[in-house]
């Protein structure tokens, strides 16, 4: 054969082969991109993975997210069904937090997420457990661990009893990240129907006044109360600041009545709600 020939025929042959090693040299997606573990949970038969943005349980709203690896195949599960219970053992009792369901994230194969919401901790992170059970193809499993969880610098969440009898908490979840500008403040209300109970709480009102006490406690204008939002089944306003620093937001808790479940109006006597929440950046 000559020369003219065999080259166009050893290129066909170089470029279906490029082509046959690029389809199956495909990258693995990393499911877990950006987040950093807190925890292995750990039975006979499975280890159960916690991830978070920040690799730690804090005060506040906890975002997780799981896997479930078998140990014996070092695989991931991917049609597990998953629920979970955090414990507080106190000294002569024992009581749960508010927390979500577990679903498979979005798009993802084998990772599973949900929130968890920490009202208290002792000082050292201790007392708090975690309980995950899950079922994989019709055969249940279970298990517990204790896990530490950190007290928030500034309060994100409080928990308080209000005017109609009734014990509620209500936690920040964003802004994650707060800039001077109008920020999306988005919370949590959740009831306490038992102590191992919390139920999202649908319908009241959350007003808004962001103070901040070093600056002669001024406030910002554009703010907006929070309004219970049925797709997320969260509270959202609009937060304005102004200025980096340190703030105070002056809550007040109205039931789907209008009425004044906890919280005060800040006025020239009164500096602060005894309802509020902090951030500082």
């Amino acid at each position: 054969m000559k020369l003219k020939y065999i080259l166009p025929v050893l290129f066909l042959v170089f470029a279906l082969s490029s082509c046959s090693n690029d389809d199956n040299d495909t990258p693995e997606v990393n499911e877990i991109e950006g987040l950093l573990k807190i925890k292995d949970l750990t039975n006979s038969n499975h280890t159960i993975e916690l991830f978070s943005s920040t690799g730690a349980f804090k005060t506040g709203y906890n975002a997780v997210s799981i896997r479930v690896k078998d140990i014996a195949t070092n695989t991931y599960i991917e049609n597990a069904s998953i629920t979970w219970m955090p414990i507080m053992q106190m000294p002569t009792m024992q009581h749960s937090c508010p927390y979500s369901s577990v679903s498979k994230a979005l798009g993802k194969d084998t990772v599973y997420e949900g929130y968890i919401v920490y009202q208290m901790t002792n000082l050292d992170g201790s007392g708090w457990s975690l309980t995950v059970n899950y079922n994989i193809n019709g055969v249940d499993y279970t298990v517990t661990d204790t896990i530490t969880v950190m007290q928030n610098e500034n309060q994100n969440v409080t928990s308080f009893m209000a005017s109609d009898g009734s014990r509620y908490v209500i936690a920040m979840i964003e802004p994650k990240t707060p800039k001077i500008a109008i920020n999306n403040l988005k919370v949590g209300l959740y009831k306490m129907q038992s102590m191992m109970s919390f139920p999202e709480v649908a319908d009241y009102t959350i007003t808004l006044d962001p103070r901040m006490p070093g600056m002669g406690n001024h406030s910002s204008p554009n703010n907006t109360d929070l309004s219970y939002n049925i797709a997320d089944k969260m509270y959202h306003g609009n937060l304005s600041l102004t200025m980096t620093g340190y703030w105070v937001l002056n809550l007040k808790l109205l039931n789907a009545m209008d009425e004044v479940l906890k919280g005060e109006d800040v006025t020239t006597e009164n500096a602060q709600s005894s309802l509020y929440l902090e951030l500082e950046f």
